[in-house]
């Protein structure tokens, strides 16, 4: 069956095409749109950005995305646009108005990405949820501009946000076909949860996509399909978000952007954290069961799940089964995923009363960037002592993992003034971290003695301030 999506309001079926070739390469070579553009080819840089109609809590929206990673089968059935398609017969958009008029463009070779990232904002705008400063700034962290210093462009997206919010709404297509074969590829679109498991176990070798943000760069990067994949995208049990009692239920295929809300009302440092995933592009299609299934020892939220003692459903043919993530992960990207499972949710206990979480990500940049190192906190404080405690840590060891021996230290020990003395060597008894390209193994043990300190801070002095905002 052909790839079927919207293009600039215009209906294009593709018979000819690879699933697991990128959408931008398919938009510069065989509909030579050239406007958007190839800077890094692996998500970061923002100049392919384009904007996907999505629904998002019953209403259409358009949410941004890399197509530099993005697979051309992840569009099936999709709105999508690009720079090309919003001039109209009266002119430029407003959005490529205001930015020309702001002096927020030079070379032009970033331009397209921030255009589409700014209509994107602009387009998403209602009465009731107006775009803020702060908002602002994360919209653009996933566009790189070498030329401008940013301000004008800000100032393009201030006078944006200033005008009335648009009417014009996404239009998502209808759904398209579970199945999409052409140049020797076969990917798989199952719409159900007992498809997708009776899929897997018919395939288990196939490679299984749900955002394809760390996948993607097979083909971006080493110019290699996928001859074989199953989508998790359009399984409806995978995209549940919602409380059974005092468990969050997150499914396996919600995506950073969707969750994002939930997420951060129950546990704001969580939802903090998210939003340091990558870019808004990343966001929109990376999932919280895709960053746990890739068990990497930096994935940025397995060391949260570890100290809210989250649990992992896993669907296979047996049925339904869960445990904790912290036996889940086994291993450097391993995990005790059987070859005819999926992860289907995550379960997210509810802060018990008197606890508190705290999220900390060390990078060599605030946006953009992955994890040197991270710490996870659940902790209460009773009487100048911790009483409970769990503290988890990526980037330390193979895979992101509790720390037992700080737990036992801690727990009970004096919280006042000052730390207790013996952090190192808790943290030396629990981990042994390797050197690489992002930090030495001395830096790390540093690191992390060091956000344990500032769980000190957080919970015996809240009004001091953690964190340089600008100088």
């Amino acid at each position: 069956m052909a790839i079927a999506f919207v293009l600039n309001g215009e209906r294009i079926e593709v018979a000819d095409a690879a699933p697991s070739m990128t959408v931008l390469d398919f938009l510069r070579t065989r509909l030579r749109l050239t406007g958007t553009k190839e800077g890094c080819a692996e998500g970061d840089c923002g100049a392919c950005t384009i904007a996907i109609g999505r629904q998002n809590n019953g209403a259409a929206r358009w949410q941004v995305a890399n197509s530099c990673i993005l697979l051309l089968s992840q569009i099936d059935g999709a709105e999508v646009k690009t720079v090309e398609g919003l001039a109209g017969p009266s002119g430029l958009h407003p959005v490529q108005t205001v930015l020309a008029e702001s002096d927020g463009t030079q070379c032009g070779f970033c331009t397209p990405g921030i255009v589409m990232s700014l209509y994107a904002m602009s387009e998403s705008r209602t009465a009731d949820a107006p775009i803020n400063e702060s908002d602002i700034h994360e919209v653009l962290a996933g566009n790189l501009c070498r030329c401008t210093g940013y301000r004008p462009i800000v100032d393009a997206a201030r006078a944006l946000c200033a005008a009335p919010p648009p009417a014009e709404p996404a239009r998502v297509p209808p759904v398209a076909g579970t199945r999409i074969a052409a140049q020797g590829e076969l990917h798989l679109v199952p719409q159900t949860l007992s498809e997708l498991v009776a899929l897997r176990s018919a395939y288990p070798d196939a490679v299984l996509i749900a955002g394809a943000t760390d996948l993607g760069l097979i083909p971006a990067k080493k110019r290699q399909g996928f001859p074989l994949a199953i989508s998790t995208r359009r399984v409806a049990e995978l995209k549940r978000i919602g409380w059974e009692g005092d468990v969050l239920v997150l499914g396996a295929a919600v995506t950073y952007a969707d969750g994002l809300a939930t997420v951060e009302a129950a546990f704001p440092a969580f939802g903090a954290l998210i939003r340091r995933i990558g870019s808004r592009q990343i966001r929109t299609m990376g999932t919280f069961g895709g960053n746990l299934g890739t068990a990497s020892p930096v994935g940025d939220t397995l060391p949260v799940l570890l100290a809210l003692d989250a649990e992992v459903e896993l669907a296979g043919l047996s049925g339904v089964r869960r445990m904790a993530v912290a036996d889940f992960l086994t291993g450097y990207r391993q995990t005790a995923l059987a070859p005819d499972e999926v992860i289907a949710a995550l379960r997210l206990p509810r802060l018990a009363e008197g606890e508190a979480l705290f999220a900390w990500k060390l990078s060599r940049r605030f946006d953009q960037d992955i994890s040197t190192l991270l710490g996870a906190f659940r902790v209460r404080v009773d009487g100048g002592r911790i009483t409970a405690l769990a503290a988890a840590f990526g980037g330390m060891a193979e895979r992101a993992k509790r720390a037992p021996a700080l737990e036992a230290f801690l727990t009970g020990a004096p919280w006042g003034d000052a730390p207790p003395a013996g952090i190192e060597a808790a943290l030396t008894a629990d981990f042994a971290p390797l050197s690489d390209h992002r930090a030495s193994a001395a830096y790390r043990q540093a690191a992390a003695a060091n956000l344990v300190r500032r769980l000190h801070l957080a919970t015996t002095r809240p009004g001091v301030p953690l964190e340089l905002e600008a100088l």
